[in-house]
């Protein structure tokens, strides 16, 4: 895709490139100058242990059980 069309269309080529995770080739005058791709996400890592992984829903609220053990009704 060249420069001009990716600067005329941009928001739908990232949607494009969201949407497949087809990455995109930007040229100029028919040259390569980048690559338009899709983000990966990073897993959430905890402080000084790198292969410790935090679960997406760490910041969720405890159960109603797991609650009553931490406040000492249990």
């Amino acid at each position: 895709m060249s420069s001009t069309d990716a600067k005329a269309r941009l928001n739908a080529v990232l949607a494009e490139v969201e949407r497949t995770g087809v990455p995109v080739t930007i040229t100029n005058h028919g040259r390569p100058v980048a690559v338009l791709s899709p983000v990966t996400p990073a897993t959430r890592q905890f402080g000084q242990f790198p292969g410790m992984v935090v679960p997406d829903d760490f910041d969720a609220p405890l159960p109603d059980s797991e609650l009553g053990a931490w406040e000492g009704d249990a």
